[in-house]
């Protein structure tokens, strides 16, 4: 096989989020977020685990950006808490949290790796849901405060400003399904959350061009890749449909200033979007440095015949409500394995072909913002923990990866999620992700093989060499 080089330009980093590593949920002055009242919720996660410790990164993080530094990683991934920072979502900002996040800033600057900071990776200030959440309006404007907060304060030594992480797991499965925080299930209040997202991410995007012009611009999106079960026109237009709701309607204010006509005629059962007005998709429009990719598995759909069983199988938490909002006649169909613990679809091919949407937006760079697995990983009597399959996910997809570049698409870097076993979300602790295992008893870090092989290639950029 012939080696797969990557240039020295090529970005190796690693991701994290706020609520899943830092713990501290009520020191220093931290209000609380829909995911701390989501997971005290009982019922809501896995064993009724919460992140009110997590990895406890907030008492750890020197160490765990040591971590970051001796796997000669390029670039750390993290996210800001919007109630760490700003207890109650608007007004006064609290020093204590903007302090924090300075030091981490500084620390990782320290170390010679690039600061990649994600305003919102899904733990809203509690009082800004209690008013309306996402589907109000009011919500982007304060979002569009904090940005402005935050970006005053760490300024230009951020290297990377994401706006957004994965808007859809926030709009379909916060109000859809609810089996994300805020957990609520009323559709329209679903799709009016998918456009004051897009306004947040547009209006957050201005204040990083005023405050730091000499900072990079991204979001990052759970991009789906939807394939038909067949070749007939009902599976076509199921596939098309889903597409609409998943991909397009993000991409479409974001990099073209405009909804597809087929969204919102699609769902014009649900809400007649008379929430966007007149200027938002041009405020969504904001240009991009780069646009961050996230990729796990893919999807198959077809459409439901009007009388069998329902098939639900899109990898995305059971619940009695679905997050694919006016699309209640496509199925979802299981797909043959392998899968990882999350029951997801292992499917490399998937991430070359999402990626060739560089081409759909010429000169728009792309970055995989996550990729990775959660597995069933067990320390073994050696003291190391042998998760081959983690290195064979990841060996694969960074191929996929090297394929679409090689195909002439602009992918500039690739982090690995996660840095840190950390907490699932609905799934609790019991899903490991991290290539360095957490013991949540002593909070003790160990490297897994996955850790050693992934410092390998970032060390040498040669795929084939990267070894386990």
């Amino acid at each position: 096989m012939t080696a797969r080089t990557f240039p020295e330009s090529f970005l190796w980093g690693s991701a994290t989020a706020a609520y899943q590593i830092e713990g501290a949920a009520t020191e220093d002055g931290r209000g609380p977020s829909i995911w701390d009242t989501y997971s005290h919720t009982p019922g809501r996660t896995l064993n009724g685990e919460t992140g009110d410790v997590a990895a406890d990164h907030y008492h750890r993080w020197a160490q765990d950006l040591d971590h970051v530094a001796e796997l000669g990683l390029g670039a750390y991934r993290f996210s800001i808490s919007w109630p760490r920072v700003q207890p109650g979502g608007s007004g006064r900002f609290h020093q204590a949290g903007l302090d924090f996040y300075s030091r981490l800033v500084d620390g990782l600057l320290e170390r010679g790796i690039r600061p990649v900071a994600t305003m919102y990776h899904w733990d809203l200030p509690q009082e800004l849901e209690d008013a309306g959440g996402w589907p109000v309006r009011d919500t982007a404007l304060r979002f569009e405060d904090y940005a402005s907060g935050i970006v005053a304060a760490l300024g230009d030594r951020v290297h990377t400003w994401t706006t957004l992480n994965e808007p859809w797991c926030s709009a379909y499965l916060g109000y859809g399904s609810g089996v994300h925080a805020p957990g609520r299930t009323e559709p329209a209040a679903a799709l009016a959350a998918v456009h004051h997202l897009n306004l947040a991410h547009g209006l957050a995007g201005r204040v990083v061009r005023e405050l730091a012009p000499t900072a990079e611009l991204s979001v990052t999106l759970n991009l789906h890749v939807i394939r038909p079960a067949s070749d007939s026109a009902a599976d076509v237009d199921a596939a098309r449909r889903i597409d609409a709701l998943a991909n397009r309607a993000f991409l479409g204010p974001m990099l073209t200033g405009a909804y597809p006509a087929d969204l919102l005629a699609d769902t014009a059962g649900v809400t007649d979007w008379s929430f966007v007005r007149s200027g938002d998709e041009k405020v969504a429009a904001v240009p991009l440095d780069v646009l961050g990719v996230n990729y796990y598995s893919s999807t198959l759909v077809r459409a439901w015949d009007g009388h069998s069983a329902r098939s639900d199988s899109d990898g995305h938490g059971a619940s009695a409500h679905s997050p694919w909002v006016g699309a209640d006649d496509v199925d979802f169909l299981p797909q043959p394995g392998p899968y990882t613990a999350m029951g997801w679809n292992i499917d490399p091919p998937a991430l070359t072909e999402l990626l060739r949407l560089g081409r759909e937006y010429p000169g728009q760079p792309l970055m995989i913002t996550e990729n990775g697995a959660a597995f069933d990983d067990a320390v073994s009597a050696d003291g190391r923990i042998h998760d081959d399959r983690r290195i064979d996910y990841l060996r694969r997809h960074i191929g996929a990866m090297a394929d679409a570049r090689e195909q002439g698409v602009d992918v500039r870097g690739y982090f690995v999620w996660s840095l840190l076993d950390n907490f699932e979300w609905g799934y609790g602790y019991e899903r490991r992700f991290g290539i360095i295992r957490v013991d949540y008893d002593t909070q003790e870090r160990t490297w897994k093989d996955s850790a050693h092989w992934y410092r390998r290639l970032a060390a040498t950029g040669e795929l084939d060499q990267a070894r386990d």
